[in-house]
């Protein structure tokens, strides 16, 4: 088997995406309506003028609680397949996971003490 046998079929489908993608991104610029309107560069097109400015300042605290969602959202992407195959799997594999999950517990507490959870 050489080398453009086994990856022939991706390259085929990163052919056709790429031109999927292209055809659509030319058809909506040619398709689209396209109108220059004051009503488009209003922060809300909701029917109801916004009072006062658009912009407001975020405290780093929603960040803190995003990325610390992210990072267990991740936990469960890994620790999902290892739970499935989890007989099948040699023994240091487990530690390995314990390790991992260890080293989560140590970011959580991290994150507690240091007041991330604290809703204020």
């Amino acid at each position: 088997m050489s080398f453009y046998d086994s990856w022939s079929a991706i390259m085929v489908a990163v052919i056709a995406g790429f031109i999927l993608v292209g055809t659509a991104l030319i058809a909506t610029r040619l398709l689209a309506p396209f109108a220059r309107e004051r009503g488009k560069a209003v922060s809300y097109e909701c029917g109801m003028l916004p009072i006062g400015r658009n912009w407001a300042q975020v405290h780093v605290r929603y960040y803190l609680i995003a990325i610390l969602f992210l990072i267990f959202d991740v936990e469960t992407v890994f620790i999902f397949p290892w739970a499935v195959t989890f007989i099948d799997l040699p023994m240091f594999v487990f530690y390995e996971m314990l390790v991992f999950i260890g080293v989560l517990v140590l970011g959580l507490a991290y994150a507690w003490r240091r007041g991330v959870l604290e809703w204020r």
